[in-house]
């Protein structure tokens, strides 16, 4: 190959917006001539390396635009140390059949004993296979509504909580919802009904709902919908933050004997 002919088919390259071949033309030049590939295979190797980059940058993308708090893995997720977690189970979740169904996913237990994780973990499976997902904390989602509610931005909030495929609720329970959220939360509920998955973390067994909702009657219509078609997943064990600290020695040198707390 001339340089005038290698400078020509990088610049159509760059015309096309094929941006991840000129970085590995050489190479796959290279081992094309020393493998002796024909045309259609050399060609396939560089189509291959520039779908396998697009595929990451948009995985990339997406996995900002989900706003996850943090970026987890099934593969980081300890069942040694969470015994109550059927670990099938979770893999079975992880073929995303119940988002290709419009089902839910509920994780209950304690703080700390990995709902977020896992929540988080799916999430990352489902916009790997291209799937869209969003993640939302409760807690500022309340605050989000009062301010839409001041800008009569609700229906607004409510039509984007709808367009992912999985929407991800996390810590249902920790704060009480007034009035304005629990609607709110009704509607989304029922706008996304057989349609579209949730994927909630809660530290509350469905009894306690109705006094987080502050409604018994309205929290047993969104547990109506919620449940008819649903997997909850029920964590019981111990938290995995302390965990962390007792590998880092931090809970060994705060119980350890002789010390005494300071003032």
């Amino acid at each position: 190959m001339t340089d005038l002919t290698y400078e020509r088919v990088v610049g159509h390259l760059a015309r096309l917006k094929l941006t991840r071949l000129p970085d590995c033309l050489d190479g796959l030049a290279e081992e094309a001539t020393k493998a002796k590939w024909t045309y259609v295979e050399f060609l396939d190797h560089l189509l291959t390396a520039e779908i396998a980059a697009r595929t990451e940058r948009d995985i990339t993308m997406k996995t900002k635009l989900a706003r996850f708090p943090f970026v987890k893995t099934l593969e980081q997720f300890d069942f040694a140390y969470q015994p109550s977690v059927d670990e099938r189970q979770i893999k079975e979740l992880a073929t995303l059949r119940f988002v290709a169904q419009g089902e839910n996913v509920l994780f209950l237990g304690p703080p700390g004993t990995g709902k977020t994780h896992l929540a988080i973990a799916l999430g990352v499976r489902a916009i790997s296979q291209g799937v869209s997902v969003s993640f939302v904390g409760l807690a500022d989602l309340l605050d989000q509504l009062h301010r839409d509610a001041k800008e009569d931005r609700l229906t607004h909030r409510l039509q984007m909580l709808c367009r992912p495929r999985l929407l991800i609720l996390d810590e249902m329970g920790y704060f009480p919802l007034d009035r304005l959220a629990a609607q709110f939360l009704f509607q989304l509920v029922s706008r996304r009904y057989l349609k579209a998955s949730l994927l909630i973390t809660s530290n509350k067994s469905y009894g306690d709902w109705g006094e987080v909702l502050a409604d018994p009657v309205l929290a047993s219509a969104i547990l109506d919908r919620l449940l008819h078609h649903s997997t909850t997943v029920n964590i019981r064990g111990q938290s995995y933050r302390l965990r962390e600290k007792k590998q880092a020695g931090v809970f060994h040198d705060l119980t350890a004997p002789g010390k005494e707390a300071e003032a």
